[in-house]
């Protein structure tokens, strides 16, 4: 009898103990997935989350193509149902593209592929973004402005700010970028 009362007991616990395992995983699923925005751009698949630490500025390095371009904040992409990208290029030969080189802390915009424009200085920062008041990854260049680096993996990059003045002048704020090489 006291074996079985302690079987009982012990498959209980057991039992308890495997539910509350599964409720802390599926738990953990649902923060990961959280404020993750997902989509297609051009055919190329992608999930837009905000990084939750400090960014390498190593990932950011080579040559980045636009591919996306979104009229608002990251916080506006998020909330919204139906996340169209506006980007249109006007580009007949090459693409839009940005250039970094992270060994030297530099990067350069460049439109439709022409080498015209130059390089500028800039440094990456992991830290409260003066323009947005939020810890962030942020890229400060000339002196006082700023680039929200939202996230990067090995093929895309999501950045936020005034990265192309042509396109900001029609609102475009928050740019998918696919890495080139």
């Amino acid at each position: 009898m006291k074996k079985i009362l302690i079987l009982a007991s012990a498959i209980f616990i057991l039992n308890s103990c495997v539910v509350s395992t599964a409720a802390k995983v599926v738990k953990g699923a649902v923060n990961v997935s959280y404020k993750a925005v997902k989509g297609t751009v051009n055919g190329i698949s992608w999930a837009v989350s905000k990084a939750k630490g400090k960014i390498d500025e190593d990932r950011v390095d080579g040559t980045w193509k636009v591919v996306g371009a979104y009229k608002g904040s990251f916080e506006d992409f998020t909330n919204d149902q139906n996340p169209e990208s506006s980007f249109t290029s006007d580009c007949t030969e090459g693409f839009d593209q940005i250039i970094f080189k992270a060994k030297k802390s530099k990067f350069k915009p460049v439109h439709c592929s022409s080498g015209e424009e130059d390089w500028v200085k800039y440094s990456m920062e992991f830290g409260k973004n003066p323009v947005t008041k939020e810890k962030e990854n942020y890229i400060e260049y000339n002196s006082n402005n700023y680039i929200s680096v939202i996230d990067v993996n090995n093929k895309t990059m999501v950045l936020e700010g005034n990265l192309m003045p042509k396109l900001a002048f029609s609102g475009a704020k928050l740019y998918l970028l696919e890495k080139v090489k």
